[in-house]
């Protein structure tokens, strides 16, 4: 499975904004991006005015990073959104919020996504009652996911369960706090995806 296996805190700092790719590190005062507000290496403080396509390709590498796509995965979601119906930015950002990864951290289940993506990869959870290890699985309308049996004894789990919020949960979904359970009420709408990012951006560049 391809993934990026460098430091995360440098992609935020690329970015210059926080991408929340380290879970609660990202809320404490060692969050990179708080303590240097520029961008990684030798020339990151002098960096010369960014053109129009730097900007848009600037807005792709971002949304790519938070959702831990890598290139070739994320042309793939932006080829497929193009094909739907509706608006291919919107559809590109519900594709994405729908990968069972993100799904998985939305739920408050996984500290990050990259946690969360961990998580899936050990079989830790349930699609409908069956077995899924696939980080990239894209999760329907009416789909519950639950733990397996297995991991509800695990400490880790068990420690979750006693913290785990509802506080953020977007309404597309619906966690059920005791049974560590959440199910896929509705597709997600571009109102419940609050992430800075301008999907036309990304649209622009793409159809070049």
């Amino acid at each position: 499975m391809a993934r990026y296996t460098g430091p995360v805190c440098r992609l935020c700092r690329r970015e210059t904004i926080k991408l929340f790719l380290k879970g609660d590190r990202c809320f404490t005062e060692k969050c990179s991006v708080d303590r240097r507000t520029y961008a990684p290496g030798q020339h990151g403080q002098g960096r010369a005015k960014v053109s129009d396509y730097g900007v848009q390709l600037r807005e792709k590498q971002k949304v790519r990073r938070i959702y831990g796509v890598l290139e070739q995965q994320f042309r793939g979601y932006y080829l497929k959104a193009a094909r739907m119906k509706g608006v291919t930015g919107e559809n590109l950002l519900q594709l994405l919020e729908r990968r069972l990864d993100n799904v998985i951290f939305r739920l408050g289940l996984g500290a990050s996504r990259k946690e969360a993506r961990v998580l899936v990869s050990h079989g830790h959870f349930l699609i409908n009652g069956r077995a899924v290890n696939i980080p990239s699985y894209i999760v329907r309308v009416g789909d519950e996911i639950s733990l397996s049996d297995k991991s509800k004894a695990s400490l880790k789990f068990q420690e979750l369960a006693g913290a785990l919020e509802r506080k953020g949960l977007p309404g597309w979904l619906e966690l059920d706090k005791q049974n560590m359970k959440g199910k896929v009420l509705s597709a997600p709408s571009r109102e419940d995806i609050a992430l800075p990012i301008n999907e036309n951006l990304i649209v622009e560049l793409y159809s070049k």
